[in-house]
């Protein structure tokens, strides 16, 4: 791990022992870079550059207000795969349950907008995912200690054909929620 990577880590786990959550507070900077840069800046966590960071889309469960999230992702095959971490803290972010009620959804990985469908991943398929997550982000690990009882859920956005696809609204402009991989 080089200086960056463990400062990164360091400096996340130091905030999350706390109970500190940036989420909100940095999600909306992180996604208009992201999208200005066509993912070239905000890419991926600092220090980590297979720890890629995609932008998922998602509408409200009770509120249909559309939102981006920065989410820490990997590519299995066709699908890319997200964590519902919230940085280990004891509840899943709301992302996940608005995927949940609604998981026909878009998500932007470089400069490339992918139509999905999520669903959380089940049986063997979790245990080999987390295994991935580890690999290219060993902070993941601490997330899970830190979530205690909470299993962290693992979302499988696999492509959707576009003539199956609700069409994404015309002048979509989602609010920014959330952070990455959280």
């Amino acid at each position: 791990m080089g200086a960056l990577g463990q400062l990164t880590s360091a400096s996340s786990r130091f905030l999350n022992k706390r109970g500190i959550y940036l989420g909100r507070r940095s999600a909306r900077l992180h996604v208009a870079v992201y999208r200005r840069s066509g993912g070239r800046l905000g890419g991926h966590i600092p220090g980590w550059p297979e720890a890629r960071i995609a932008l998922l889309d998602h509408v409200g469960a009770k509120t249909e207000t559309h939102r981006t999230s920065p989410v820490m992702c990997l590519q299995d095959g066709d699908a890319i795969v997200v964590m519902a971490s919230k940085a280990g803290q004891p509840s899943n972010p709301a992302w996940f349950h608005n995927l949940m009620a609604h998981p026909d959804t878009t998500v932007q990985l470089g400069t490339t907008i992918h139509q999905v469908h999520a669903r959380v991943a089940t049986g063997e398929e979790r245990p080999r995912l987390w295994s991935k997550f580890l690999e290219i982000y060993p902070g993941a690990e601490f997330y899970e200690r830190n979530a205690g009882s909470r299993e962290i859920p693992i979302v499988i956005l696999d492509p959707r054909l576009e003539g199956g696809a609700e069409p994404t609204p015309s002048g979509f402009s989602p609010r920014v929620s959330g952070q990455p991989g959280r």
